[in-house]
């Protein structure tokens, strides 16, 4: 199995779990192993106090997402997000987790609607709008939490797929601090957006973020790795393989069920 995530134990008080790429597998809700095995790595960890947890991602897979906000809301540990470039998406619910969320001055978050590629007849395509507004409610409802804005803000903000820098991330809630002292290598090429040596590619979003794109000679990296990878997925975040029609029905049906025993 392919992870996507990687758990390190710093010492018997302090885990780290880096997030770098797609938040994506295929068989995250088609069975039983891959969100398990999540739990499991977490588990492994022990009584730890402190979780750090370093993002870098485009987003992905919503199911996964959700899942992994919801197992790591639930662990004891006072966990600190760093957003080391880019938390998009589903990864910014990921985010969300935290008890405390920092991003370096030119870091960016964007928050949207969920969407999907899907075919059948107008029964079909307005059963998935109304399922796809169910998850929408979800992630609205999380981002309240952390944020204490309105519902209807936040709507709004999703509905007009908004980027936030890490200023407006801090003043609007959705990050609590900022870290001044560290800038992370920031460009655009054509479509994808370039952090550090991961390259997203957003010409499937709307709007494209306006990111300080001037030369910086540091890079952000997760304190002292120690040999902690980020996993290998070539360094390119593509859009996630597409879901059969079928599948996609069984998904949603079965997700507030999911969210519950994992």
């Amino acid at each position: 199995m392919k992870k996507f995530w990687n758990f390190k134990a710093q010492d018997e008080n302090i885990g780290e779990l880096m997030l770098y790429g797609d938040i994506s597998s295929s068989t995250w809700w088609g069975d039983e192993v891959t969100p398990q095995q999540f739990k499991n790595d977490l588990d492994e960890l022990g009584g730890i106090s402190s979780l750090n947890i370093y993002i870098n991602s485009g987003g992905g897979d919503v199911f996964a997402g959700q899942a992994i906000h919801s197992m790591l809301k639930r662990h004891k540990a006072y966990k600190t997000v760093y957003i080391d470039g880019l938390a998009a998406s589903i990864a910014s619910v990921i985010a969300m987790a935290g008890d405390k969320i920092i991003m370096p001055k030119n870091a960016s978050m964007m928050i949207h609607n969920c969407w999907t590629l899907t075919t059948g007849n107008k029964y079909d395509l307005r059963k998935m709008a109304d399922d796809m507004e169910k998850i929408d409610a979800g992630i609205i409802a999380t981002y309240a939490e952390k944020t204490g804005m309105d519902e209807s803000e936040i709507v709004s903000l999703m509905d007009a797929e908004t980027w936030l820098t890490a200023d407006e991330a801090v003043k609007m809630g959705f990050a609590d601090e900022i870290e001044e002292t560290r800038q992370i290598v920031a460009s655009m090429d054509g479509d994808f957006l370039i952090y550090g040596e991961q390259r997203f590619d957003i010409g499937r979003y709307k709007n494209k973020p306006d990111i300080p794109c001037e030369a910086h000679t540091e890079q952000t990296k997760p304190p002292d790795k120690g040999g902690f990878l980020a996993p290998d997925n070539g360094g390119i975040s593509q859009p996630v393989e597409d879901i059969a029609l079928d599948e996609q029905r069984e998904y949603f049906g079965r997700i507030k069920k999911k969210l519950l025993e994992v």
